[in-house]
This record gives structure tokens, sequence and C-alpha cells, in this order.
């Protein structure tokens, strides 16, 4: 028997009661007005890494992945994919609807009143596929930050590599200028007294100033790199942190890396997110395919007129596919499922790519570097048969100067070049992911099983 107007009016206010307690209530989330800029290394997070030590590699990077800034933003993205998962996978609500027709006149003596109750049928076709395109969109997200991150140690890496060799180059030229220094010193005073003429003075005062404008050229550069290392880790622009003194990154081996191309999808989190996200534009075409399906509610109504005659039955609304069969959101599908297809092809040549001419160049930088230390040894050689000959007066201080100058030059190029290399390195090792472990794609499984 249909419940009552009465009745119905009774239990509506506590249904509306029960349905405002299920629902979400506000609050406010203001945004700070003052910067948030670190000024002593010791409040960022260093979970296992011990800031009262000069930092190597991996310290640095574990520093960086707990505290860039970036990094933190980003993965608030994983919170509001879950957030889209869990709203994709809700079922849509029945629909109610009713009314009542007051009796101000005439032969009947009751009011009139209806109630119905429907579901959208279209939305539980498409429910499926809403899901699965969800939960993609979601692990695609993950492999984002993944990715992200995978950059950011890149980064960190390379201010490393940057910050130590440029510190080691910075010595070498303070070293050298302090030969230089000597020398223009005594060919000032030789000059003022009248012992030289000016163009006898001109190439070491040359010298000299050559190397300061290197230093300074030096210095610029590596405070550009102290406040990269700031930025990077949220610290204020006159923060320095300490490094170690010499380079501790894990050595590449070019064989290795050119037999595991051929994995090189399942370790780079870039292409694993192109895969998802073409997963899930698979997804969103298959849903646009169901969406085809036309607009249906099912559902009952029921009622009474003013006789008092007492109804219930069925209740069918669909829309009529004449116009709208829903053919530009398939056109759109299938045409985004395309530009992945080709993005994640494009992606995966570049990348093949770009490490086969960084393997090249490092095999030339790797023969460079044996040649320079060759020549190095050799004048290191000689510069000490200098010291020799000059604390013996054998030879005058200008050549001592300019054989020494020799050795330091060799130097400066040697640090010159395994600084390319590493920044190569580097590269290599972010392009490859290397270090990385497999990653598992869901998706790119059931592709798999389905091709079997």
């Amino acid at each position: 028997m249909l419940p009552s107007a009465r009745s119905v009016s009774r239990t509506g206010p506590f249904l509306s009661l029960l349905l405002l307690a299920a629902c979400q209530s506000y609050e406010p989330l203001p945004l700070g007005d003052a910067p948030h800029l670190i000024g002593d290394p010791a409040m960022l997070h260093h979970d296992g890494v011990d800031l009262t030590a000069p930092l190597d590699a991996d310290g640095f990077t574990r520093l960086v992945l707990q505290n860039d800034p970036d990094l933190l933003a980003g993965r608030a993205d994983h919170d509001v994919a879950r957030a889209q998962v869990l709203q994709a996978g809700l079922l849509p609500n029945p629909q109610l609807a009713g009314n009542y027709g007051v009796l101000l006149g005439g032969p009947a003596r009751f009011d009139s009143w209806s109630a119905g109750f429907g579901e959208d049928i279209k939305s539980l076709v498409t429910l499926s596929a809403q899901r699965a395109g969800a939960r993609l969109d979601a692990q695609k997200v993950d492999a984002d930050l993944l990715w992200q991150e995978w950059q950011t140690i890149g980064k960190a890496r390379l201010l490393f590599v940057d910050t130590v060799e440029q510190g080691e180059a910075h010595r070498l030229l303070l070293e050298n200028r302090a030969l230089f220094a000597a020398r223009a010193e005594r060919s000032r005073h030789a000059l003022s007294a009248g012992d030289i003429d000016l163009a006898t003075a001109t190439p070491d005062l040359t010298a000299l100033g050559d190397l300061d404008r290197q230093i300074a050229d030096l210095d610029r550069q590596m405070l550009s790199r102290q406040h990269d290392i700031d930025a990077l880790l949220g610290l204020a622009p006159d923060v320095q942190l300490r490094f170690v003194e010499r380079i501790d990154l894990p050595p590449i081996d070019p064989v290795a890396i050119e037999g595991g191309l051929q994995s090189l999808p399942e370790r780079r989190p870039d292409l694993a997110a192109l895969r998802l996200g073409y997963g899930s534009a698979e997804e969103k075409f298959r849903g646009a395919i169901l969406a085809q399906f036309p607009a249906l509610v099912f559902g009952g109504t029921g009622g009474s007129d003013t006789s008092h005659v007492l109804t219930f039955g069925p209740q069918i609304t669909m829309d009529l596919p004449i116009f709208n069969r829903n053919q530009g959101n398939v056109a759109i599908e299938r045409a985004t499922r395309q530009k992945l297809h080709d993005e994640y092809g494009n992606r995966l040549t570049a990348a093949l790519g770009e490490v086969g001419a960084l393997l090249g160049e490092q095999a030339l930088l790797q023969r460079q570097i044996i040649a320079v230390r060759t020549a190095m040894a050799e004048a290191t050689g000689v510069a000490d048969r200098a010291d020799r000959a000059f604390g013996a007066g054998r030879i005058d201080e200008r050549a001592y100067v300019d054989l020494h100058s020799v050795k330091l030059a060799k130097q400066q190029e040697l640090v010159a070049l395994q600084q390319q290399a590493l920044e190569q390195q580097v590269a290599i090792a972010t392009l490859t992911g290397a270090g990385m472990p497999a990653i598992s794609l869901p998706y790119a499984a059931q592709q798999t099983a389905g091709a079997e």
C-alpha cells in the first residue's frame, strides 16, 4: 500500500536531517602571506643525513628529496587523484520526484498527490570505464611525480658536480694567481726602478689581469650555483652548504647501458606515465562508445487523484538518439588516444637517440681525459725539475713561473673535462633510469595478456 500524504510529510524532515548529517562541512584554509625561507640548514628535514659533516652526492640528493618545495607541492597531486578515483567510482544517486495538489473547488473531495523514483541506467553502463580511467589517471599522477623526483635527483647531482669541480678549479686559479702575482709585483718594482722597460713588464701584468678576470667569472658562477642549491632546498639566498671535495658518483657502464635500452620503458617513469595516460585514454574512448547508449531513466511512479483512486506503475524516460549520438565525444577521445599513442613513440625514440649521442660524447671525453692526464704527468715532471733548477739558480724566475703555469693549465683543463664527463654521466643516468627499479604497469600487463 502506498504511503499517505501525511506520512510522507512526517518522514520528509527526518530524511533531510539524515542526509545533512552525512554531508561534509566547510572549513576555511587561508593563504599565508609571509615567505617560508629557511635561514639555518639544521631546520631542514634531514632524516638519514648528517648535516654536521660535508655532504656527499647521496646525502645531498636525500636532502633535496625531503625539502624541495616543488616536490612537496607536487605530492599533493596524489591526494587529488585519489579523490577523483573516489568520485568516479560512486554510483549515481536515484532520483525522487513528487507533487501535491490541494483541492480548491469542484465535485471532488480529496487532494491529489503523486510520487516517483528513477535511476539513470546510462550512468551505470559507463561506470566501469569511468572507474578504470580514473584509476589509471591516478597511477599516471604517481608516475609523473616519480619522474619529477627522478629529474630532481639529476638536477641535484649536477649541482653537486658543478659545485665540487668549480671549487677545485677555483683553488687551481688561486694557486696560479699566486705565482703570477709574485712575478707581476717584482716587475712593477723593476719598472719603477728603471731596471726594465714597459714592454718587458706588460706580459706579466696582462697575465695577472687575465687570471683575475677568470677568477671573477668563476666566482659569479659559483654564487649562481649556490643560489640554485638554496632555491632547491627552500633556503635563504645567503645560506651555503658544505660539500666533500671529491666526487663519489657511481660510474656508468656503456655496454650495460646499451644492453638495457630495450627495457627503458620499464624504468623511465615518464614513459610509464605516458603508457598509463594511454591506458586511461583507451578507457575514456571505450566509455564514449558506451555513452552512445541513449539516456535512460527507469523507475516507478504512483499517486492518488481527487477521487482517491490509487495507482502505481513503472516509468521510463529515454532520449531519442536522432541528433546527438555522442559522436562528438567519440571523435575527441579517439583523437586523444591517437595523440598519446604518437607522443609515447616519439618520446621513446628521442630518449634512445639522446642516450646514444651522450654515450658517443662520453667515449670522446674519456679519450681526451686520458690524453690530458698523460700531458699533465709530463708537465708535473718538468715543474718538479724546474723547482730544483730554480733553487740551484740555474733558471730565472720567468722560466720557473712559465713551467709551473703549464702544469697548472693542464690541471685546469683536466678539471674542466672531468666536470663535463660527470655532467654527462648524470644526464645518462637520468635518461636511462639507471638505479630505478622496474615499474609494474597493470594496464600493460592486461594489453600483453590480451595480445596472447
